[in-house]
This record gives structure tokens, C-alpha cells and sequence, in this order.
């Protein structure tokens, strides 16, 4: 493995298109089955007037960033706060971002940030990692 050194301002990003299945394979592991995520029927009569998807789900994928892009492999999750400021929805594009904001030895702080294919901010939040021995916070 390469090292890489990880700098304040550093960002990375990752997209997903979040399908029907990807709600109901949540479901299944988590074990969440909340009609508003599940039944079409229940959520068209909810406040979101359709089905959306769980909010774990789509805050999980700042841990996609964080464990293969930046910082990457060998990126050991120790805090994460996270705010839920919009839904989303079956067949929304999300694309979830993480900036280094502080580095002190092998611990890292990043804002995590996840918008919708309109750019609304759906959630934000502030991470902190220990990096890979592999990587450097020069």
C-alpha cells in the first residue's frame, strides 16, 4: 500500500443512485421495516407523501467515503454526529462528502456532508477517524 499524505482541506466524495431494493435489502439486515420505508401504500399517507429512504441508510455511505477514499483503507471509524435536515427518496442520486477539517497525529476530523441530486444538503455531520500507520497528517 502506498502511503498518502492527508492534509487539512483534502475531500473526497462517493454517489449513489438508492433503488427499491436497496431500501428492502436495509431493511432486512437492519431489521427496520417502518412502513414509510417499506409499504407504498402507508407512506403515500405519511408526511413525506411517499416512501423514503432510511436515514442510517444514506448517512452509511460517509463511511463508504471515509473507509475507501479519504482517508481510506485501514480508516478505524471512532465518532460520527449526524443531522438529518431533509428526506430522501427512492431513486434519488446522493452523493456523500467528507473534508478534512483538523489532523493531530493519526486522528483525523472531517466534515461529512450528504446532498441529494439537487444539491439540498439531506445530512451533515463531523466524523473522527484514526488513519492507517500506512498514512501520514503532515
Amino acid at each position: 500500500m502506498s502511503r498518502k499524505i492527508i492534509r487539512v482541506g483534502d475531500t473526497a466524495s462517493f454517489s449513489k443512485t438508492l433503488t427499491e431494493t436497496d431500501v428492502y435489502n436495509f431493511a432486512g439486515i437492519c431489521g427496520d421495516f417502518n412502513p414509510v420505508h417499506v409499504d407504498k401504500e402507508t407512506a403515500a399517507y405519511s408526511k413525506f407523501g411517499k416512501q423514503v429512504c432510511h436515514g442510517m441508510l444514506v448517512a452509511s455511505f460517509i463511511s463508504t467515503v471515509l473507509g475507501m477514499y479519504l482517508p481510506g483503507p485501514g480508516t478505524i471509524y471512532l465518532t460520527q454526529t449526524l443531522r438529518w435536515d431533509a428526506p430522501v427518496y427512492i431513486g434519488d442520486t446522493i452523493t456523500a462528502t467528507v473534508t478534512v477539517e483538523k489532523k493531530e497525529l493519526n486522528i483525523v476530523t472531517l466534515e461529512t456532508i450528504v446532498r441529494n441530486q439537487k444539491k439540498k444538503q439531506v445530512v451533515i455531520g463531523t466524523a473522527t477517524v484514526m488513519v492507517s500507520s500506512e498514512d501520514r497528517t503532515e
